[in-house]
């Protein structure tokens, strides 16, 4: 017999032997013919097994079934490869994990901040991980990438959290020389609102989990339902690389996340020696900045690796930059914890409103507004994060003079602080990524005068289109059934007049005699109703100028005030709309459900909705002159908590396999495109006995 055995192929046998060598002693312990898969008629995975680790190597095996590339996403930047893999994007990713150096944070911490037992968790899905990849080399990005160890996990929860926590806006800040510009609000992401027996006509309690999320890649939502015998048992979603669910519902309760925007980023601006050198002013005494270097490696020409040296240093406010506008230092509270996903499983586990709120004690997912409902008939809302107990007599919204240890922060407040509501006498919470002061009733919100200046929280002018829409909305039914619940979820339209962000009332009142060329277009945006439902001709005008405005210089800030939304600026902006529906389209005047296509593989849907509506969707332009949703409703889930338990409602953007080809990559989008849902249940043998298939993980 003769063996053709090349040198690649004797690699990838020789790494597969390493790996499962290296895995060996840990894999035992964990019983894979006792997990099983059981992937519905959606695809959707199911995880059954006796413990909760063996749950958590499911998931994992699961996970990477279904998108393998977007787990290593995760990975790449923790270990300095992603400019090797993506290029010069790959290594700002790089040096951006550099400097939230989540890495000594773990390294210091992993023994005494984490339970033994989650631990264990940890070291399960890390297991399966490295388990797929070596009988899988071929999937693999990069050769150093795997075995992954539980740490590394840790770590890019650690990004994660700093990243939803935008820290990396005043970063971007810094390197482009721009701090005079630190401070800013945004509309990003989610919805998420729930009402209880005071609002609902038939005494349950309803909660909509929706947030507006990627619909693809990093962050964009994973479906899953976990389930051992030691007490697991939820349905929801996480980003893909999650060892739990995110937000979801078990036997006993329910939760949402939205984005929340209070102030988790410092920047301090340092003094330096006027003569020598390299050293910084702290407390009357010179101090000499830290070198904190880093090498981004690029991979431009094939195989060959590009250096490019990014000059780092630490002082003790943080990681600091030498700019042109001088010495600054960047510390934020994402880093000041990784207790994050044990957090996550510890909620994943809770049985009531009590001991939901022991987990949130822990304080380790660092931002994030939580909106929750329960069996028992409660509701709650809060404004989560790990916020510094810092100096009153400084203005934090700006750059703080890094002179002393006055300004050093270094304990936050516990959890009791926060803007909260619990049971309000409405019957109703919610948010939209707006004021944390307009979450209830008018009667039951969080009084801001309780609430510390230093803290960063919004006031109540910082306001969304979705905030606006969902108080006026909720505010027609003295008592709301759960049909009414989901049509306001699925609402499309704007504000009349919008006294919220995104500020275009201007827009709809402009004078078609002073613009007679555009006069046309003006016309029809007066008499608009403001709903982007599917025969719209409005809504691909507004979509378009939307684009426009931010290509051209104006930024989510500016939706909230509207000071930079000049007349001359939305006439620019409606030229392009007309110049463009004009070329591609042959027409001023073109329906939505021409304009905005819900697109994968070969399968194209007309798709309604539209930017900051509750049904939420962000499109980007496409070179036949649609529009491709690339943000926006994502996986949504609505629950009905009923005297038997929680009736689950979910869908997601595509399907549940990143896999192209797979048969479950695209077929949710039909119901996806029609707001309709697909039932979930807890119930281990109602899912067996719908089950699609059933399988170990190897």
């Amino acid at each position: 017999m003769i063996y053709n055995f090349s040198i690649s192929s004797f690699y990838s046998f020789l790494t597969t032997c390493l790996f499962i060598l290296a895995n060996s002693t840990a894999q035992a312990q964990i019983q894979k013919d006792q997990i099983e898969i059981v992937r519905d008629s959606f695809g959707v995975p199911h995880i059954f097994a006796p413990t909760d680790a063996g749950v958590a190597y499911g998931l994992a095996w699961a996970t990477a079934e279904d998108d393998f590339e977007t787990i290593q996403m995760q990975l790449l930047p923790i270990k300095g490869l992603a400019g090797q893999v993506l290029g010069k994007q790959g290594a700002f990713f790089d040096v951006a994990v550099h400097i939230i150096n989540p890495k000594a944070q773990v390294e210091a911490n992993y023994d005494k901040d984490l339970s033994p037992s989650f631990k264990t968790i940890l070291e399960s899905y890390t297991q399966a991980i490295n388990t797929y990849a070596a009988l899988h080399p071929k999937e693999v990005l990069h050769k150093d990438l795997f075995p992954a160890q539980a740490q590394d996990i840790i770590q890019a929860y650690v990004v994660g959290m700093a990243l939803l926590s935008s820290a990396d806006k005043p970063l971007m800040q810094i390197l482009g020389n721009k701090v005079s510009e630190v401070g800013y609000n945004e509309t990003r992401g989610s919805n998420a609102f729930a009402v209880n027996s005071n609002k609902t006509s038939d005494g349950n309690t309803y909660i909509a989990i929706n947030s507006h999320q990627p619909l693809e890649g990093l962050n964009s939502w994973y479906e899953a339902h976990l389930c051992s015998e030691e007490g697991w048992n939820i349905v929801g979603a996480n980003f893909v690389g999650g060892v739990s669910i995110f937000h979801g519902t078990n036997e006993y309760l329910s939760w949402a996340h939205t984005v929340n925007h209070p102030d988790f980023v410092d920047i301090f601006q340092l003094e330096m020696h006027p003569s020598k050198k390299g050293l910084y002013k702290y407390d009357n005494e010179w101090i000499p900045l830290e070198p904190n270097p880093i090498k981004a490696k690029i991979k431009l020409l094939g195989f060959i690796p590009f250096g490019i040296k990014q000059k780092i240093y630490t002082s003790k406010f943080g990681t600091t930059f030498q700019t042109k506008e001088g010495t600054f230092a960047i510390r934020m509270t994402a880093n000041h914890s990784i207790k994050t996903a044990e957090q996550w499983y510890r909620m994943n586990k809770a049985t009531s409103y009590t001991s939901f709120r022991e987990a949130l004690d822990m304080q380790g997912i660092t931002c994030t507004n939580i909106v929750y409902a329960d069996g028992q008939d409660t509701i709650f809302y809060i404004s989560n994060g790990l916020l510094p107990k810092r100096h009153p007599d400084y203005d934090w919204k700006k750059v703080v003079p890094g002179i002393s240890s006055d300004v050093l922060w270094d304990s936050f407040y516990p959890i009791d602080s926060l803007p909260q509501v619990l049971n309000p006498s409405g019957g109703y919470v919610y948010n939209c990524n707006h004021s944390p002061f307009l979450s209830a009733d008018s009667t039951s919100n969080p009084v801001e005068a309780n609430i510390p200046v230093t803290m960063g929280y919004q006031g109540k002018d910082i306001l969304t289109n979705r905030g606006e829409r969902f108080a006026e909305l909720i505010g027609q039914y003295d008592r709301i059934n759960y049909d009414e619940f989901k049509a306001l979820r699925a609402d499309r339209s704007y504000s009349k007049p919008m006294d919220s962000a995104p500020r275009l009332e201007v827009l709809f009142n402009l004078d078609p005699k002073q613009y007679p060329h555009l006069a046309s277009s003006i016309q029809l945006l007066s008499a608009w109703n403001r709903s982007f439902d599917e025969n719209s001709m409005e809504a691909p005008i507004v979509i378009l100028v939307l684009n426009h405005l931010f290509s051209n210089g104006i930024s989510t800030p500016d939706l909230y005030s509207g000071s930079k939304l000049t007349e001359s600026k939305l006439i620019t902006a409606l030229e392009f709309a007309e110049k463009h529906l004009d070329k591609h389209f042959g027409s001023k005047q073109v329906p939505l459900q021409a304009f905005q296509i819900h697109s994968r593989d070969q399968v194209y849907l007309p798709f309604a909705g539209g930017p900051d509506v509750m049904a939420a969707v962000y499109s980007r332009i496409q070179k036949n002159g649609t529009v491709r949703p690339i943000a926006g409703d994502s996986y949504i889930q609505m629950v009905q908590w009923t005297a038997e338990g929680p009736i689950i409602e979910s869908i997601n953007a595509y399907g549940a396999s990143n896999v192209k080809g797979n048969a479950h990559h695209t077929d949710q989008m039909e119901l996806f495109t029609n707001q309709a849902f697909k039932p979930m249940s807890l119930d281990k043998e109602k899912v067996y006995q719908a089950a699609e298939r059933i399988y170990n993980p190897k």
